[in-house]
């Protein structure tokens, strides 16, 4: 059903020759968008979330003939505490359950990126009024929320490097390297569907990664695989993996 979705959203674009445009898409939702033979789509499509490095995208359909300059319907919203000194930590589970509670579905949410106090929240452009006007409280800090330009902030994930060795670059030994859990944990894992490379679901644990991969891991992170750094007098590999924090 999902799949008949994105085909009809390509077929609008091309007949009313316009730009049409999903909802945020999930990683198994993004997957099935990047599986779809290309035939089934009459445009061609491109995604996108808000900054290079963003998990929850948009697709948008594109007719050939494009002849004019188009937005993804996306606006981004501040949340920043009104007294900072009496704020609580506030986690993503926190930001998202406050919005979830105002009847908002996540379809229409990117992502939710936390610096320090401040949270930035994508989101779709029809519900941005609202947020700002209903989103006054996160557990126990009082909160406004905002309207910005998505221009107006360039963000830059914050990350760690982490190097290591390995016998090959594959996708269970890169990320053994950036977590603390063996082959053998990271297995099964895999295999149940848990995993992402440029947001197509991956379930071999041997697929071999290329420089500026970007994984997704549920419940883990997001690393990106680096590339190869030299080798080791054994023959390892000396490799370098982004893990963002």
């Amino acid at each position: 059903m999902f799949r008949k979705r994105l085909v009809e959203l390509s077929n609008q674009a091309f007949t009313r020759d316009i730009a049409t445009f999903s909802d945020f898409l999930n990683l198994n939702e993004l997957h099935i968008l990047h599986t779809t033979p290309k035939d089934m789509f009459p445009t061609r499509y491109e995604t996108y979330g808000g900054y290079d490095m963003a998990e929850r995208q948009m697709v948008a359909f594109l007719p050939e003939a494009l002849y004019y300059d188009y937005e993804y319907p996306m606006t981004l919203v501040e949340i920043q505490p009104l007294q900072e000194k009496f704020a609580g930590e506030l986690t993503h589970r926190d930001y998202l359950g406050s919005l979830m509670n105002l009847g908002i579905e996540r379809s229409r949410l990117g992502d939710i990126v936390i610096s320090g106090k401040t949270a930035l929240l994508f989101a779709k452009q029809e519900i941005a009024a609202y947020i700002t006007e209903n989103l006054t409280r996160i557990r126990h800090t009082t909160v406004r929320a905002h309207i910005k330009e998505i221009g107006e902030i360039e963000f830059h994930p914050k990350f760690e490097e982490i190097k290591g060795n390995v016998a090959s670059v594959r996708l269970d030994t890169v990320l053994s390297t950036a977590y603390p859990l063996s082959r053998s944990k990271l297995t099964p894992y895999i295999e149940n569907g848990r995993v992402f490379v440029n947001g197509k679901m991956i379930t071999s644990n041997g697929c071999h990664l290329k420089e500026g991969d970007v994984i997704s891991a549920r419940g883990l992170g997001r690393i990106s695989y680096e590339g190869t750094l030299g080798t080791t007098k054994k023959g390892r590999s000396v490799i370098l993996v982004k893990k963002y924090i």
